[in-house]
């Protein structure tokens, strides 16, 4: 009797179906929308640095400049001439560093205790915490507040009544609330406190979210301008957003303390350059965090 013989089959990925022509036709599409829709978001910005960099004459006679036809420093000049504008950008560096630091720490401290099911009163406490995204008590009773802890003309007055963001809290709870229990029933196990729990176990995987709720924090710190218009008298203790404004009044010719700068400006091409040295300290920190931005955003946002 013949011995029978046995086929193998074998997986060759080079043998996977080939894309359909239609398939083909869909993926150029969405990359030709893609890039638009790129190029859209881009191009304004593009615009804000052409003409932060172009001359007075240039901008009067073109509506839209990407590249100057003939490139100038005079805005930037203008806008760093006086050194006011460092103790400006001192001022919104530490309320940006040390408010996001603070926030993140009292988030992350109350949204882990927060989201555990065994705490008494925890429903009471996160439906106090979710009210406040609904209804707030507004800008007068907020200026009360600060004014009765004695923390007007003070950089705390820009950091401690914002510590925590509910909607950044609910983000943060739910994300805790997805890392498993079992995780942290062994770290008990293995003799771990609650904080070590919290700190060993919890924290470096949330590295994504809490990149994430950071970004949102310090963004925020950074364009600080109403609540310093309204809590800060001193103009030493101005954050960088309310002396860029003061910079695009004087530049305009409209009334206020030209005493913060020393030379004439090009209004039009000021604005942009000043819209520039707003943003691009967030722009250097961005592609740093970006990575975890869209895993932690998502993630935290699964779970009510």
């Amino acid at each position: 009797m013949a011995a029978r013989s046995e086929t193998t089959i074998t997986y060759r990925p080079d043998r996977l179906r080939k894309p359909t022509s239609g398939r083909r036709v869909f993926s150029v599409v969405n990359s030709a929308v893609l890039i638009a829709f790129a190029l859209v978001c881009l191009l304004p910005f593009l615009h804000v640095i052409g003409s932060s960099l172009a001359n007075p004459g240039e901008l009067a006679t073109r509506a839209f400049v990407i590249i100057p036809r003939e490139f100038t420093l005079d805005a930037y000049r203008y806008v760093l001439s006086t050194p006011t504008i460092f103790r400006a950008m001192g001022v919104s560096m530490f309320v940006t560093v040390v408010g996001t630091f603070l926030s993140l720490l009292v988030t992350s401290l109350m949204a882990y205790a927060l989201g555990k099911r065994y705490l008494r009163g925890r429903r009471v406490i996160n439906f106090l915490v979710v009210f406040t995204m609904l209804f707030s008590g507004g800008m007068i009773p907020l200026f009360i507040v600060v004014n009765g802890l004695g923390l007007l003309d003070s950089v705390w007055s820009l950091i401690l009544p914002f510590t925590v963001n509910a909607f950044n809290f609910v983000i943060m709870r739910s994300f805790f609330q997805s890392i498993p229990d079992s995780l942290e029933e062994a770290a008990r196990i293995d003799g771990c406190s609650e904080f070590g729990v919290f700190v060993r176990i919890v924290l470096p995987l949330s590295v994504a979210s809490i990149a994430t709720i950071g970004l949102f924090y310090a963004v925020a710190y950074w364009n600080t301008y109403m609540w310093a218009i309204l809590f800060i008298n001193d103009s030493t203790l101005w954050p960088i957003q309310v002396l860029l404004r003061q910079i695009v009044i004087v530049a305009s010719g409209l009334n206020a303390d030209a005493s913060v700068v020393d030379v004439v400006p090009p209004a039009q091409s000021v604005k942009m350059a000043v819209i520039a040295v707003a943003t691009l300290p967030m722009l250097i920190v961005y592609p740093f965090i970006q990575r975890y931005f869209v895993k932690g955003a998502l993630i935290g946002s699964v779970k009510g």
